[in-house]
């Protein structure tokens, strides 16, 4: 797909990865629409774009209520149309044992990613379906495909958006319709300054992988898009431990597990 152009949805597009995505959507010439829940910063980030010669709009929405995402996406189709890309970015969650984890953080967990997802695509894709074109990239992290300690309800979040985007790639076989999930390690974002506690449990073997920023996400996003992939893993370095795990799974998990972080047993 060509990026010029065309309309692209981005959920959590009020800082961090989203915003990142956001610019380098408009930056290629498409307009963008804002979604999120924070007024003030989605129009920080709206102002941000035009001045730099793109084109976006907000949308103030609380993602997490299938209502109110079915009620903006109406909106939307009414004052836009439907978008050509959607890229399902929002998510939530703190890294926690289970017993640390309360049903309702678990519960808040799977809103936001999947929840969120889900009800964004079912709300456009009658209407892509008719077009029959479009591109969807859902955003997760190596916690879909590997597991560590210290963040169960989080890691069953992001596994959740893998089958997602599995069986919605699947339902939109022989479409023109495009698929992307996008996987890696650490990004140096907002997400850790309002997640305290998180980042003392990235496994130790994150070491060796380079942290991301927002904007080489959203080159990476943008790439994908163009170019119509099924998966998107960054860095290199995190492209050679998904090789390894294809051939030895049981290898890598152990690795993830025993350099991941320890809990006192009582």
């Amino acid at each position: 797909m060509q990026i010029s152009g065309k309309t692209a949805l981005i959920t959590g597009a009020s800082s961090g990865i989203g915003a990142a995505i956001a610019k380098e959507l408009a930056r290629q010439g498409a307009q963008v629409l804002l979604i999120a829940r924070n007024e003030a910063r989605l129009k920080q980030v709206e102002t941000e774009i035009k001045a730099a010669g793109g084109q976006a709009r907000f949308y103030s929405v609380d993602l997490g209520d299938a209502e109110a995402v079915k009620a903006v996406a109406q909106r939307v189709q009414t004052e836009v149309g439907t978008p050509d890309i959607l890229v399902n970015n929002a998510g939530s969650g703190c890294w926690k044992f289970i017993q640390d984890t309360s049903a309702e953080e678990a519960w808040q967990m799977m809103e936001l990613p999947y929840f969120a997802a889900f009800n964004v695509t079912r709300a456009f894709m009658p209407e892509m379906l008719k077009r029959n074109t479009g591109h969807i990239v859902n955003m997760s992290s190596v916690a879909s495909r590997f597991v560590w300690p210290g963040a169960t309800a989080y890691i069953a979040a992001r596994w959740a958006v893998r089958g997602f985007t599995e069986a919605l790639r699947a339902d939109l076989y022989d479409t023109k319709i495009g698929v992307t999930l996008y996987e890696s390690g650490v990004v140096e974002s907002p997400y850790w300054e309002h997640n305290p506690g998180c980042r003392e449990r990235v496994p130790k073997i994150a070491k060796l992988i380079p942290n991301l920023t927002p904007a080489q996400v959203g080159a990476a996003v943008a790439k994908g898009i163009r170019r119509n992939k099924r998966l998107i893993v960054i860095p290199f370095m995190m492209k050679t431990i998904y090789f390894q795990h294809f051939f030895f799974p049981w290898a890598v998990q152990w690795l993830m597990t025993v350099t991941g972080y320890r809990q006192k047993k009582h």
